[in-house]
């Protein structure tokens, strides 16, 4: 077994290396996205397939599950909840938004449903972990992952680029600013670079509280990965009849059990003051892993069908983006915080 997966997973392991240290120098861009630009980039003169695809397929499944079991230990369920509760409100609008808009413009886009599936998960709740997290639940094909990243690291770009002056154009507080950062900017390494620039225009401190924000937008993984997990069972089994009884088990993903015992964990362990440094090693090692599955996606993404769907793919990611971004901002003058 070892001799099996070990040359493909070798290779994922060192091309992901070089991915985390340029994803160090470029915050912005990211690791994960550097690995996968780097696998398309080394997959397109790949040929030496035979003896790496059974590690790389593992990586890319299997590593990027555990990625996503490991991330429930960067979350401390009573912080998050109780910091971002002002915010949950804008979550779940922000999140039913950019599904809503993914699913009626799927069609207009020509887009597969996955596809369509991943970009407004993505948009909406939390990048490149919301990604890995749905890609297993619905088996998309690694086509489609590479593509909804692509379009996720696009916006996310234009968004710690642009944020900054536009919510000192529209006038928000450094509260304000905190919750339209954590709210719409889709990955954790671009919300920081986006709360960043603001703290260093402003002299302020709203790095911490969008990440809470982020953080809490992360646990509705959870309830996403259910339904839409729950909604494949039922077209499955309407297709055979209807024959399956219906079980929990069947609906319910295995590795997001992990990733709630993982937060609860943490959530106890928090409340007992014991020592939370193993936490912080294996939040890193989430990271690492997900750059390691990026990679592998990467390898066995065909660049051809990437470019033809690319066009498509930023249009539906714009119109979320932009849907997730105005919904956050309409939520804060509802509720009297802009």
């Amino acid at each position: 077994m070892v001799r099996r997966y070990a040359p493909g997973i070798g290779v994922c392991l060192l091309i992901s290396v070089v991915a985390w240290i340029l994803g160090n120098y470029f915050p912005v861009i990211g690791a994960p996205v550097f690995g996968l630009l780097m696998g398309i980039t080394i997959g397109m003169g790949y040929t030496n397939r035979d003896k790496t695809a059974e590690g790389i397929a593992f990586t890319s499944k299997y590593l990027l599950q555990t990625a996503v079991v490991f991330l429930g230990f960067g979350l401390n369920m009573t912080q998050v909840l109780r910091v971002g509760a002002q915010s949950l409100p804008i979550i779940i609008v922000t999140i039913s938004v950019a599904l809503i808009v993914a699913y009626l413009l799927a069609k207009a886009f020509k887009l597969p449903s996955d596809s369509a599936t991943l970009i407004g998960v993505g948009s909406s709740i939390c990048g490149g972990s919301a990604i890995a997290a749905t890609a297993p639940v619905i088996e998309a094909s690694d086509d489609d992952v590479a593509t909804s990243i692509s379009v996720i690291f696009f916006f996310n770009l234009i968004a710690a680029l642009v944020f900054p002056s536009l919510g000192e154009w529209l006038g928000l507080s450094n509260h304000g600013f905190a919750i339209f950062s954590g709210t719409a900017v889709n990955d954790t390494s671009s919300v920081t670079a986006t709360s960043a620039a603001w703290d260093v225009i402003h002299n302020s401190n709203t790095l911490a509280e969008a990440t809470i924000v982020k953080l809490t937008r992360t646990l509705a993984i959870i309830p996403i990965t259910l339904a839409l997990s729950t909604y494949r069972y039922y077209k499955i089994n309407k297709g055979q009849g209807g024959s399956q009884t219906f079980k929990l088990s069947k609906v319910f993903p295995t590795f997001i059990i992990y990733f709630i015992i993982a937060s609860l964990i943490t959530t106890l362990f928090s409340s007992m003051n014991w020592d939370m440094s193993i936490f912080h090693y294996l939040q890193l090692l989430s990271k690492f892993f997900i750059v390691m599955a990026m990679t592998a996606i990467g390898l066995n993404t065909h660049i051809v069908k990437l470019i033809k769907t690319g066009g498509s793919a930023i249009g539906l990611g714009a119109c979320c983006w932009i849907a997730v971004s105005v919904a956050s901002l309409i939520m804060q003058h509802l509720m009297g915080i802009w």
